[in-house]
């Protein structure tokens, strides 16, 4: 009984001092060196396969169909 109890003290004993251990998550910037990763263009991806008139097409769709006057507006004219 005395064994099992020391070996869980013992046990959170370590785990209690584990925490103290943590490192700091801020990257530290270092005059003249990029800390991140670099970054890629938008339409560098397998979907647009580096082509940019197509992301752009991509884009404007997007924005006609996100615009609740165009949205509305094609709703009501069927009625």
């Amino acid at each position: 009984m005395k064994k099992a109890v020391a070996a869980a003290v013992a046990a959170l004993l370590v785990l209690g001092l584990g925490a103290c251990g943590e490192k700091p998550q801020v990257t530290q910037y270092k005059a003249g060196k990029y800390q991140g990763k670099p970054d890629t263009l938008p339409w560098d991806n397998e979907r647009f396969k580096g082509d940019k008139a197509a992301w752009e097409n991509a884009i404007k769709t997007r924005q006609l169909g996100q615009n609740e006057y165009v949205r509305i507006a094609g709703d009501t004219a069927g009625r």
